[in-house]
């Protein structure tokens, strides 16, 4: 028997300092809620569920960009649905010009009420914008905003940049719609000349024929407005689509790194309870395999 050096007790507190460890680990893991909090616990599941958070969140960034994207949408519409609205009342102030029992003093007055509609259908495409980009014409600011269509508008819906969703471009004012010439006369007109008892136009005036040509412009116009808010819909519609696809992919790719990363708490429960009767079994093992040099003692006497 030798007492210089305990072998037995050496083992123990080996066992035991092992022990003490898994229990050091298994309480992080408990207070974290996390089955690997370092490199050493899972070197490749935490490589795998690092790239799963990435990929989550550039996912939901794509969801952001989306819903930004439909909200931007959604102005470009009603603004083009006011202007429907334009065109409607300037198509029927036509109507009312093109026939005998309006006079040309009236046609005065619906000139002057068809140049202000253009100049709000003007003013709707001029300041219809979203956080300084201009939807429905040129950049705002721009030397050639009023003649110049808006470029295409492109969000990046997804993770990658080629999940990508444009638009077409947009020339949503008088320009864009044609309806220059029916702004010159409707000016004119406006401006024209009526004599001192209110009765006929001297100078200038808004004719029947002008009136009738017109109509076709308005018409032709019309069926533009609602080519760009059938573009502008089905985009809408294509953004909302993508957003509702990206949710569920972030939904089971969050899942999905769940398993990896996140401790089983019944699981691990189980495991801490088990290495803490260990590491009391391991204290009553240094004990007595002290205890067991005192017998060298009997031999002494």
């Amino acid at each position: 028997m030798r007492i210089n050096t305990n072998i037995s007790s050496l083992g123990a507190q080996e066992a035991s300092q092992n022990t003490n460890n898994n229990i050091k680990n298994s309480l992080e893991k408990l207070s974290t809620g996390l089955k690997i909090n370092k490199a050493s616990d899972d070197a490749s599941g935490l490589a795998i569920a690092d790239k799963l958070r990435t990929q989550v969140t550039s996912i939901n960034q794509g969801i952001s960009n989306g819903n930004s994207a439909v909200a931007l949408l959604q102005i470009a519409d009603k603004s083009m649905a006011e202007q429907s609205k334009i065109l409607d009342t300037i198509k029927s102030k036509l109507i009312q010009a093109n026939t005998d029992t309006t006079s040309s003093v009236g046609r005065v007055a619906i000139a002057k009420d068809v140049n202000k509609l253009l100049d709000q259908l003007n003013n709707i495409a001029k300041q219809t914008n979203y956080n300084g980009t201009a939807l429905l014409q040129a950049g705002m600011g721009s030397a050639s905003a009023d003649t110049a269509s808006s470029a295409g508008l492109t969000f990046q819906i997804g993770e990658s940049n080629t999940d990508i969703i444009s638009t077409k471009s947009i020339q949503a004012n008088v320009s864009g719609y044609a309806l220059t010439s029916l702004k010159t006369d409707a000016s004119a007109g406006a401006n024209a000349t009526i004599s001192s008892d209110g009765k006929t136009v001297t100078t200038g005036g808004f004719t029947r024929t002008m009136a009738s040509a017109a109509q076709s412009a308005v018409d032709n116009a019309i069926t533009k407005l609602n080519s760009y808010r059938g573009d502008i819909g089905s985009t809408q519609n294509q953004v909302e689509s993508a957003v509702r696809n990206l949710m569920t992919q972030s939904t089971n790719i969050k899942a999905a790194e769940s398993i990896i990363r996140d401790v089983d708490y019944a699981e691990e429960s189980a495991n801490f309870n088990k290495l803490n009767i260990i590491s009391q079994a391991g204290s009553y093992a240094i004990s007595q395999s002290n205890a067991t040099q005192q017998n060298v003692l009997r031999l002494l006497q």
